[in-house]
């Protein structure tokens, strides 16, 4: 991911991307992530290289956007694809300034909301899933009495 050299021979700086006041100069795409996309996605079959450069070009081409305002784990692709992803520093990297470089890591793809419209208000829809999930819990309950 690091692809960038500056003006003046003989210095390099690690090439970052800014998203919101994160530097994100890597990216990791988890197992977890790799079998949603496959599901959710693109069913054919690609590696993690191809997930992350994918993503890296979105991140370069700043179509990565928050999905809610102070919301920092939940991110739109394009506006329709909806994924979670969770941020690291990366130890002992700075950019010229000396902030510190993070690595942004893909914990999931969720969906597209063009496909599964109960994305387009996540909040709603996980409070509908809590909710469903606790009054099976307890229609189970009343059957094993």
């Amino acid at each position: 991911m690091r692809d960038k050299v500056t003006e003046r021979w003989g210095t390099y700086e690690a090439f970052h991307v800014t998203l919101g006041d994160k530097r994100v100069s890597d990216i990791v795409i988890t197992n977890h992530a790799m079998m949603r996309y496959r599901d959710r996605i693109d069913r054919t079959n690609k590696g993690f290289e191809k997930i992350a450069g994918w993503a890296w070009e979105c991140l370069k081409q700043g179509r990565i956007k928050h999905y809610y305002r102070n919301e920092e784990d939940v991110y739109l692709v394009d506006d329709d694809l909806v994924m979670v992803a969770e941020f690291a520093e990366i130890p002992g990297e700075y950019d010229l300034v000396g902030r510190p470089m993070h690595r942004m890591i893909i914990v999931t793809f969720l969906g597209r909301m063009s496909e599964t419209i109960e994305l387009r208000d996540l909040r709603s829809y996980y409070s509908w899933l809590r909710h469903s999930r606790r009054m099976t819990l307890i229609k189970n309950s009343r059957k094993r009495r």
